[in-house]
């Protein structure tokens, strides 16, 4: 079994930047695969990016592709989801999630591991 803490999050800026952390412990981090998503007010859950557990493959929905290379730390049994020039629609609840030696995948259900979620607002 594994545990995830998002941190990072908070009240920002429209065009502000911000790198959200998920902080795993529990089991040997290098075995899951990781994945991002995020939960908006009135919609449903979105995956937004994932990074195998390998670590050469990488995912990104198409809303953020181009936009930046998700890192994961295994020395700190951590994955960062860096957020630049935020915009409004952009405000959710981000979750990390995490599956034991599974593929990078874009369904929720596939991840067996959740963290809290932190809140990221965006303010005009």
């Amino acid at each position: 079994q594994v545990q995830l803490v998002e941190s990072g999050g908070g009240l920002v800026q429209v065009g502000d930047s911000l790198t959200l952390s998920c902080a795993a412990s529990g089991r040997t981090f290098t075995q899951y695969s990781m994945g991002w998503f995020r939960l908006a007010p009135g919609k449903e859950r979105d995956f937004v990016a994932g990074i195998h557990w390998s670590g050469y493959i990488t995912d990104y929905q198409g809303f953020v592709k181009g936009q930046f290379t998700i890192p994961r730390n295994n020395a700190k049994n951590t994955v960062y989801l860096p957020k630049n020039g935020l915009k409004p629609g952009e405000k959710a609840v981000y979750y990390c999630a995490a599956k034991l030696f599974g593929g990078v995948g874009q369904l929720g259900v596939a991840y067996e591991y959740w963290g809290q979620g932190t809140q990221v607002t965006v303010s005009s």
